[in-house]
């Protein structure tokens, strides 16, 4: 019974002492709003004659705004008049153009689109978790409602990682260009690959002249070289709690993710094959890197559901799992965090043996509020307590990285907002040395 058959009951309740006698005044009052609710409900269209259906947007990148669309259909002879109510996870952030008060009508053998938008605060999969339709008889004095009917239709909106760092991949490639030798007033690269002969001018090295070439030609030719291409990058996300932790809004995994999307489209743009492996007690994800025109799309749908999970990261594995499917020298960036407790039992014992094959970098973000503490003026115990424990934590990454230097391992340990053009940079200035 709805709040209209309420209302007129409770419309009837004041009237009563107007009626010679009130008892039967109230008896032939319920029974008539009873059998007036009654017909309502008999005419009100069956749910299970309402079938449901969805469409629309799959993916969407966070911060922006998808739109899914809910299709019902009517199969009844009568007419359907509902309230619809669409729920989603409270994180998808779901606002449906129809409020949930407004009664929808769909005509016999019709139906109607209800469109939702959504704009996500997290990214992930973000379901569709229920579908209640509360069908109303005409007189809107009872209603049908059946669980299960009409059934919700599955549907998960993926919202992919943010990209921030996009808009440092133009002056990253240009620097590529520069170092590939493409860019004519720059001059050819510097590399270890063979590119071409050309005639010899004032200025160029000697040692790059090609005798046998000359002789041939009755000319004086040299050499000219650029970076390899095809060479190896393999992407490795830390997992584990560590990449828990929140710097700024966000928790550090995300910070990575943006690094290594900026990494991936670079190196994919410079010709070389990046795989990626995310794990922290088990591997989370792995991406191989092949089909290159559509190795960023495959990297970011596989990295988008990936949280951090609340154990240690088991190194020992990481490391088994980059020799295993890496033979050939590669370049190893480790995205992970600069903790003594973490690096120092986990990662240092089987340094040696993944840096002796390849060259190894670790790519670190730093929490901005430790600086602060350092350079805070105390003005209570607690302040004092704070900054004391914020040099020490200093002092130890600069410890770990004095350590990992010693083992040739290339250490990034910089703000979160600065970590992905870091990481690009340390990446071609590997790549104009012929280090790769």
């Amino acid at each position: 019974m709805t709040w209209r058959a309420a209302a007129l009951l409770a419309a009837g309740a004041v009237t009563l002492p107007l009626w010679p006698a009130p008892f039967v005044g109230v008896a032939l009052m319920t029974v008539a709003v009873l059998a007036l609710a009654a017909v309502d409900w008999a005419l009100a269209a069956p749910p299970a004659g309402v079938a449901a259906d969805r469409g629309g947007d799959r993916r969407v990148r966070l911060g922006g705004t998808a739109t899914v669309t809910l299709r019902l259909a009517n199969a009844s002879p009568r007419t359907l008049r509902a309230r619809v109510r669409d729920e989603w996870v409270p994180s998808a952030g779901a606002r449906p153009d129809v409020p949930p008060g407004r009664v929808v009508r769909v005509a016999p053998g019709t139906s109607v689109d209800l469109p939702t938008r959504l704009t996500p605060s997290r990214r992930g999969d973000r379901p569709a978790v229920a579908l209640t339709v509360r069908s109303y008889g005409p007189l809107r004095l009872a209603f049908r409602q059946r669980a299960g009917h009409p059934a919700t239709p599955a549907w998960t909106l993926r919202v992919l990682p943010r990209f921030d760092s996009r808009r440092h991949l133009p002056e990253k490639l240009a620097r590529l260009r520069v170092i590939d030798g493409t860019q004519v007033t720059r001059g050819r690269g510097e590399g270890t690959e063979f590119d071409a002969l050309r005639e010899y001018v004032v200025g160029d090295d000697v040692r790059s002249i090609d005798w046998r070439a000359s002789a041939r030609r009755s000319d004086v030719l040299v050499r000219t070289w650029r970076p390899e291409r095809d060479r190896r990058l393999v992407c490795v996300l830390d997992t584990g709690r560590t990449s828990a932790a929140r710097i700024g809004d966000e928790p550090r995994l995300d910070t990575f993710l943006d690094a290594a999307l900026l990494l991936t489209a670079l190196a994919a743009r410079a010709g070389d094959r990046v795989d990626l492996i995310a794990a922290d007690a088990v591997v989370r994800a792995a991406v191989r890197g092949a089909g290159r025109p559509a190795l960023l799309a495959r990297l970011v749908d596989a990295v988008a559901p990936l949280q951090p999970a609340l154990v240690e990261t088991d190194f020992a594995l990481i490391a088994g799992e980059v020799l295993r499917r890496e033979r050939r020298r590669s370049l190893v960036v480790l995205f992970t965090a600069l903790e003594a407790g973490a690096l120092g039992e986990g990662l240092l014992p089987v340094l040696p043996r993944l840096a002796a094959r390849h060259q190894v970098i670790v790519a670190a973000a730093h929490d901005p509020v430790l600086t602060a503490l350092t350079a805070a003026v105390p003005g209570r115990p607690a302040d004092a307590y704070a900054a004391a424990a914020a040099w020490r934590a200093l002092a130890e990454r600069d410890r770990l990285r004095a350590v990992l230097s010693r083992h040739g391992v290339t250490v990034l340990d910089a703000p979160a907002d600065r970590l992905a053009p870091a990481v690009a940079d340390a990446y071609l200035r590997l790549k104009s040395l012929g280090r790769l």
